[in-house]
């Protein structure tokens, strides 16, 4: 007769944890962030502009905020809708341990305690 143990699980264990601290931001807050910086972007697009009206007297000074002014939007509208990049982090990665963490240092005699007797080996 066989008999399930309280500790056996009905379903199969993922073989690696998920860590919730290295979870990518919500998709609220990301929109929020992608929200800021399009209206920063714009912005200064806007402000490029009134400078390219307040230097009309020196050319090269308005072409630049003109061509500013007119490139921005795109730029903004672009970073505007480009999810953040997800983090390449290698997590489960194995960290080998401190040498003062160390049970037993390699190449030292070992003692081998069997039945009362002791076996060096």
């Amino acid at each position: 007769m066989l008999v399930a143990s309280s500790q056996q699980s009905a379903r199969p264990r993922k073989a690696e944890p998920v860590l919730i601290t290295q979870a990518e931001p919500s998709l609220v807050e990301q929109h929020a962030a992608r929200k800021r910086r399009y209206v920063l972007t714009m912005a200064v697009r806007g402000v490029s502009l009134v400078l390219a009206a307040v230097f009309y007297q020196t050319v090269w000074l308005m072409i630049i905020f003109a061509v500013l002014g007119t490139v921005l939007p795109w730029i903004a509208v672009v970073m505007a809708n480009d999810r953040p990049p997800k983090k390449k982090l290698d997590a489960h990665r194995y960290i080998a341990p401190r040498p003062d963490r160390i049970l037993e240092a390699p190449g030292r005699e070992r003692r081998v305690i069997e039945g009362g007797r002791v076996i060096d080996g």
